[in-house]
Formats: C-alpha cells, structure tokens, sequence
C-alpha cells in the first residue's frame, strides 16, 4: 500500500497561509482542532526551505520527532532530524511514498504545495479555514494551477468560526 501526501494547513478565508512576511500570529491556538490525531498518523514531513526557516525562529523545531525533509536549493541549516533534498524533489517523493511506513505530511509553502499538486501527489487535504481575512500574504496555492477535483470527505465547524474540511483526491487532475 502506498503512503499517502496529506496537505494539512490553515488557511485564512481569502486563501493565505501566512503573512508576507511568513508570520502565523493570526492561527487560534485555543483548541487542538484535531492536530493531535492528525499528528499521530504520520510519521514524516514535507517542508519547502522558506517553511523550514519560519519554522526555526520558533526557537524549537516542532517535528523533531518525527522524519523530516527540506526541500532546498541552496544552504540550508541541518537538525539531525532533518535531511535537507536538493536532488529532484518529485522522483525522491514518489520513492518515500513508496516505502512502508505511516502518512507523510506536506507541511507547506506554497512552492511546494504547487510542485505537488502540479504532479497529482498530494492524495488528502485537510484545509482549516480560519474566519478572518489577511488582505495579502502567502498564498495556498499560486494561480494557473491545474484543476484538481477533490472529494468531501468530512467538514467540521467549532463555535469560533473555524471550519474543517477533509477532502481526498478523486478522479486525479484534469486538463485545462
């Protein structure tokens, strides 16, 4: 059986992940909102080199135990948790997906996030949509994009506003 992608990630309700800037000061913190369900299913992530450095100023890298890798071009500081990928990204996924083990979760950014869905690798998402609007920021997913139909798999909604959709991949990408 092969390991699922699962985009887990909040997201503001005009669509941003992040401020410009990469700060996540606007994500409730009041609730779990089912993390650490989610968190134990997994056993990996995915992260693009700008998360990975958003990640860092936290002070504690948050995954550590967990397999994490870094998709990077250029330098990138290591953790012994970290394995830093500059190979081809697409080929060195397809292999970890193909290796036992529990789900991997693609982390973010938005680069990444594309790469993935422009490959048809990203096989569940599960989107916390958060009720305010940013105005501008990180995107989830950049525009041209390939159209991906996804299928409802569960919504929830807290008394807060926050509303969770799991969705998983159905049908695969169309063509545009």
């Amino acid at each position: 059986m092969t390991r699922r992608i699962v985009l887990s990630i909040a997201t503001s309700i005009d669509g941003y992940i992040a401020r410009t800037d990469g700060r996540l000061d606007w994500l409730f913190t009041d609730h779990d909102y089912g993390h650490r369900v989610f968190y134990d299913s997994i056993d990996a992530t995915l992260m693009g080199h700008n998360t990975y450095r958003q990640l860092l100023t936290q002070g504690h890298f948050p995954y550590a135990e967990k397999r994490n890798y870094v998709f990077a071009k250029g330098h990138a500081a290591r953790l012994s948790n970290v394995t830093i990928i500059k190979s081809n990204a697409i080929e060195f996924i397809r292999q970890l997906k193909a290796q036992p083990g529990k789900d991997i979760w693609l982390v973010g950014g938005c680069q990444l996030n594309d790469l993935l869905l422009t490959h048809d690798l990203i096989d569940k998402v599960i989107l916390s949509i958060h009720p305010l609007i940013l105005g501008q920021g990180i995107p989830l997913f950049s525009e041209g994009l390939n159209e991906l139909k996804l299928a409802l798999l569960n919504t929830q909604a807290w008394e807060n506003g926050l509303v969770q959709l799991t969705l998983e991949r159905n049908n695969g990408l169309v063509s545009r």
